[in-house]
């Protein structure tokens, strides 16, 4: 709202109103924003859940040894961070812009079904919450939403960054001068750094685009779910979540405003996308409402986000990361929610596998792979098989929490780095 009105504030040359047109202002001003509401707004709305009794009633203490402090602890933080990200993005963002439009449905649609979730659990004493099967469907609906969208908005194109060689033979990157719909994306570590997803479908013929669409259509519906639920798995130690995400969070805002400036993406050799600028507003909110709300989930947390707020950070890291055509880059930036998904489906099928053998056997003390280091040798059952059985004494979770965080803070380098290693 305050973009528009300081548009007319311009046509009546009031002094400062264009300072709103620059991005970098509204991005800082979006982080300011959220890092005060989600502070302020989130000691009344703490205050609120507790009155409620909105909060942790159990806690598994053969899984969580600091369990007993965490009972009565305020759940459904979430709320906080959704309320910290759509503030600042209502005052200061464009809503004529496709991408903003798109993490704003992304921001309301998964906090909504994570929302129904703790409703579940919290007031229906249900601790297995909604059913899996609703929320596969919500986390497939939107990324038919997103990938359909991207495929039909006219908005959502991009210039191809190309190579070109002069006549002293001097290699230089350009971008194409037409705006053009492309199923290319960016991948690691290659020279021609542009994935092409009709490329890969090219066995289709003359369907081949029409089928690479398809193809687009059905990686983001992957990445929305499997991002997702690797956040929410994640979430299992006060701060962890928070702060992984709020870290991968500036390095898509990085990503996203090299995308968006021509000569950068040039330098980059990446892909120039017009109007993606508008996604670095977003994720400035987004980051501060993640640093906002660490105010009172660092260890002791005073909140927990729950599944309102750990789905919805992992589906905007999803779309986000789809919208700037880097989601192939998200094993490395989001190697931690990587690592938590697959110990937990390689825990299962292992201990599947030894059940069939009539043998009880695990791999890890204790999945997601988070809980295997705050576990104790006390706390394993004696008929089971370990693979492994390290550490071979438990570390207090604010210890493992920092370390993820260091963890993702070098996946984050990496990342960026990806860029020119080729």
């Amino acid at each position: 709202m305050l973009y528009y009105l300081s548009k007319y504030l311009e046509e009546i040359d009031f002094p400062g109103a264009h300072m709103f047109s620059f991005v970098s202002f509204r991005s800082l001003m979006a982080l300011i924003i959220s890092l005060l509401v989600s502070a302020i707004f989130g000691q009344y709305f703490i205050n609120l859940l507790k009155r409620k009794q909105i909060s942790e009633t159990q806690r598994d203490a053969s899984i969580d040894p600091f369990g007993v402090n965490k009972i009565g602890v305020p759940s459904m933080g979430g709320i906080i961070i959704i309320v910290a990200i759509l503030v600042p993005c209502l005052l200061l963002g464009k809503f004529d812009n496709v991408y903003m439009n798109l993490m704003l449905i992304t921001t309301i649609w998964l906090g909504t079904l994570g929302f129904l979730d703790d409703y579940i659990k919290i007031f229906k004493k249900d601790k297995e919450g909604l059913h899996g099967k609703f929320k596969i469907i919500g986390q497939v609906g939107l990324g038919l939403i997103v990938g359909l969208t991207l495929y039909f908005s006219p908005q959502a194109v991009v210039r191809e960054n190309v190579t070109v060689e002069r006549n002293n033979g001097v290699q230089m990157v350009v971008h194409k001068s037409i705006e053009e719909k492309s199923t290319k994306t960016t991948i690691p570590f290659f020279k021609n750094n542009n994935l092409d997803y009709a490329d890969i479908m090219s066995f289709c013929g003359k369907y081949a685009h029409a089928a690479g669409w398809v193809l687009f259509v059905i990686v983001t519906i992957f990445v929305v779910t499997a991002v997702s639920n690797g956040a929410n798995l994640n979430d299992g130690m006060d701060g962890m979540c928070a702060g992984n995400s709020a870290i991968i969070g500036v390095t898509l805002g990085i990503l996203a405003y090299v995308s968006s400036h021509v000569q950068f993406a040039g330098y980059l050799n990446i892909m120039y996308i017009p109007g993606c600028e508008e996604l670095v507003v977003f994720i400035s909110a987004f980051v501060g409402a993640l640093i906002g709300f660490l105010w009172y989930n660092a260890y002791p947390a005073q909140v927990f986000m729950g599944d309102t707020g750990s789905l919805t950070i992992g589906g905007i890291i999803a779309v986000f990361a789809i919208a700037i055509h880097k989601e192939l880059l998200i094993p490395i930036l989001c190697g931690v929610f990587l690592i938590e998904n697959l110990s937990v489906i390689l825990q299962v099928n292992y201990y599947k596998l030894g059940k069939r053998k009539g043998v009880k056997q695990r791999l890890f003390k204790r999945t997601p792979i988070h809980d295997n280091f705050r576990t104790t040798p006390q706390q394993l059952d004696p008929d089971c098989r370990y693979w492994t059985k390290w550490p071979n004494s438990a570390f207090h979770e604010s210890k493992i929490t920092f370390r993820f965080w260091i963890i993702t803070i070098i996946l984050a380098a990496i990342t960026i780095i990806t860029l020119k290693i080729r």
